[in-house]
């Protein structure tokens, strides 16, 4: 038998824990010395610790890990539990990440406020380019709905022109549409030179020209846009425009390499009033 020290150890718990583990009667020593006191344990007892940890990190109470064990669940059901649960904390430690990354993004643009040279936007008209694409529904335009959506339909998109034998033949350009209430509708396009044809599982459209847009070149991820975008808004608003719809984004090195070498070109429409 182990002392309650070197069981501790063995079981990478302290010996705090194993103290209120007997006084909630989780887990009682194999052997308590009557005139020390002293607990001992033994190796087997491992495996209910083993188990008490695993269901107190999927966040069962200590109650509800007291009926659990009771019912002695089998080897198999206790990963098929894990396994579960670390799928739901991977997805948190992705959403906490992406979370933590619009935040930096809008510190950035505050930081930046007002110091974004508009001399970089140009005015010019955008002729019209055919685009293979797939479309999908956001809840909003902002990065936390937009990102998980558009993400997914560029790899699709490429597997589907692959199958049907149609390359791209330029950049990949996003567009969006509103939709019923804050929803957005996001398409995810690439420049292609073919026909529409029903036997396609995607989408052959002509997105028409602009006939004056306001264009600007943003450099890095999309997750620092806003800074971009702001500086375009502060310029449309100063020079007596009207923005009409959506901007188009442009990929004109986009996904390969370092973030920071990316490159994205923003295109409004804008009119006089």
């Amino acid at each position: 038998m182990f002392t309650i020290g070197d069981f501790a150890h063995l079981g990478r718990v302290s010996v705090r824990m194993l103290r209120h583990y007997d006084a909630v009667g989780l887990l009682l020593p194999a052997q308590v010395d009557p005139s020390s006191g002293y607990r001992f344990y033994t190796a087997a007892q491992l495996h209910r610790l083993n188990r008490l940890i695993a269901l107190k990190d999927l966040g069962l109470t200590l109650e509800q890990v007291r009926v659990v064990l009771d019912e002695e669940l089998s080897a198999e059901q206790l990963h098929g539990m894990l396994s579960l649960r670390r799928a739901e904390l991977r997805q948190q430690i992705l959403a906490d990440s992406s979370r933590l990354r619009r935040v930096e993004a809008r510190l950035r643009a505050i930081e930046r406020e007002g110091s974004m040279p508009t001399d970089e936007i140009v005015v010019k008209a955008v002729p019209a380019v055919r685009v293979a694409r797939l479309s999908a529904t956001a809840a909003s335009y902002g990065p936390e709905d937009i990102g998980p959506v558009i993400q997914p339909l560029y790899p699709q998109l490429f597997e589907r022109l692959g199958r049907a034998g149609v390359p791209p033949c330029g950049h990949g350009i996003a567009t969006y549409e509103p939709a019923a209430g804050d929803e957005v509708l996001v398409h995810a396009g690439v420049t292609v030179d073919v026909e529409p044809s029903p036997s396609y599982d995607f989408e052959v459209v002509d997105l028409p020209a602009l006939g004056e847009a306001a264009t600007i070149v943003h450099h890095g991820s999309m997750d620092d846009v806003d800074v971009t975008y702001q500086a375009v808004a502060a310029w449309i608003e100063a020079n007596g425009y009207k923005q009409n719809g959506f901007a188009r984004e442009v990929y004109l090195n986009y996904g390969q390499g370092d973030p920071a070498d990316w490159v994205t070109e923003l295109q409004l429409e804008i009119t006089k009033p």
